[in-house]
């Protein structure tokens, strides 16, 4: 079997069932060594695997998570995370097949996020079924996928992907889950609570794996790390806002230096 083909084959896959499936065959095959590697197989491009079955909206559009006391507001909530983890599945699997040429080791750390993604997803759509919806029935937008588009070069798609959009995750989970805590009587919060925890703890190599490589190729060129980040980073979303809020330690942990974070944030903040 060859990597770069099979990896094209799940790319295109639109049922989500056929996609969660074929991909544990595709990890369980290079954990087996059973690929040969072409890294001169022609390159495509993929559009969102989701839009088969889910609507797709601007983002200002798609319905606001306020609240959890309803089963329509637990959906809201948990749909808008499952969206994030199935995206993050094929946006793994989109840096193993996009960038070529590179040592073992960066498909193995891509593969290894796809599989953590995977879990997460199934874990968050029990939840949404047990609340009585299935991925789909909410709106959603493009805008992970979107990222991928913009960033065709591997010191982009590191730069944005790992070190923009999951570290932001690493904020936002924090957030969501002192939220939740508001509701400890209610058996769904306190689930989604639990994996939320797990998916924070497991979310920071992926931001470290993406640390790594995006130093990895500020080396080979030469180049500033923080100074290209932040390059990059307005280069892709102008007039970025300073954070509110900042997960100081998760972000140390994957990676970033002080500075970074205090570059970040809207208020002053305590690192060292």
């Amino acid at each position: 079997m060859e990597f770069f083909s099979e990896l094209e084959k799940l790319l295109s896959i639109k049922n989500y069932n056929d996609k969660i499936a074929q991909s544990k065959k595709f990890i369980n095959n290079f954990y087996q060594n059973n690929f040969e590697f072409y890294h001169n197989y022609k390159i495509v491009t993929f559009a969102p695997s989701y839009e088969s079955f889910c609507k797709v909206v601007a983002p200002q559009k798609v319905p606001r998570r306020r609240g959890f006391e309803t089963d329509l507001k637990k959906a809201t909530l948990i749909h808008a995370i499952v969206h994030i983890e199935y995206s993050a599945i094929d946006l793994a699997f989109d840096a193993c097949y996009r960038f070529r040429n590179m040592p073992i080791e960066f498909y193995k750390d891509w593969i290894e996020v796809a599989e953590d993604e995977i879990r997460h997803f199934e874990m968050l759509n029990a939840l949404l079924n047990e609340v009585g919806y299935k991925y789909g029935d909410i709106e959603v937008h493009n805008s992970l996928w979107e990222a991928a588009t913009k960033t065709p070069t591997l010191i982009e798609r590191m730069a944005i992907v790992p070190r923009w959009l999951e570290a932001n995750g690493l904020d936002a989970n924090e957030q969501i889950i002192d939220k939740l805590k508001n509701y400890k009587n209610d058996e769904i919060a306190i689930r989604l609570i639990a994996a939320l925890e797990i998916i924070l703890k497991e979310e920071i190599p992926h931001v470290s794996k993406g640390d790594k490589w995006f130093k990895w190729a500020c080396e080979k060129e030469n180049l500033d790390s923080e100074k290209t980040y932040f390059d990059i980073v307005n280069k892709i979303y102008q007039n970025v806002s300073k954070k509110a809020h900042i997960n100081v330690k998760a972000r140390k942990k994957a990676g970033f230096s002080c500075s970074e974070i205090k570059n970040l944030a809207r208020d002053e903040v305590k690192c060292d």
